[in-house]
């Protein structure tokens, strides 16, 4: 399972994910392409550690902190109703935040974060540590939910590592796909 050795030292957890963010930056520096993220239980957390890396410029193309649901319609045309029939934290809202990411910034490569971080907001069916993660790249969407466990720092961070090396193993298999 994604994260299951995040550190609990923060300096450590940002020193893994500038290394992981640095790694996607090499690849698609090869790949000649671009990475949007669409954000919300991490609030910018994934593009901060992208932008960390000098140069990210060259290879980053936009962050979308879409905290509301309103600004998750907004901003990525996620269909309201989503909210309703499968609540915020669903495969079916974090897809469409990942396809509207992509279309609004041309970046081929995509992530999108929707959870339940605590330490409370969380419910029997999606409690807190609940996070599905989505990936697109060009017309592809892989999606998958995650458990993390720990607090609200902890459940953000395994996040970020998630969503980067996520991003990390698309990239490779473009880039296998190519040669």
């Amino acid at each position: 399972m994604y994260g299951e050795d995040i550190p609990h030292d923060p300096e450590l957890a940002v020193k893994e994910t500038t290394q992981l963010a640095a790694e996607l930056g090499r690849r698609l520096q090869v790949l000649n392409a671009h990475v949007t993220t669409a954000e919300s239980c991490t609030g910018g957390g994934i593009a901060e550690a992208i932008t960390r890396i000098p140069g990210s410029s060259a290879w980053f193309e936009a962050g979308y902190v879409t905290y509301s649901n309103r600004q998750k319609t907004r901003q990525l045309n996620v269909p309201g109703d989503l909210f309703e029939t499968v609540g915020a934290v669903s495969r079916e809202v974090v897809e469409a935040m990942v396809r509207g990411a992509q279309q609004h910034s041309l970046a081929h490569f995509a992530v999108a974060v929707s959870g339940v971080a605590g330490p409370d907001g969380g419910t029997p069916n999606k409690p807190v540590g609940t996070v599905w993660l989505a990936w697109g790249v060009g017309d592809e969407v892989y999606s998958e939910v995650q458990h993390f466990p720990g607090n609200r720092d902890e459940v953000r961070r395994q996040t970020v590592k998630a969503a980067l090396e996520g991003l990390v193993r698309l990239a490779a298999r473009e880039i296998e796909n190519q040669g």
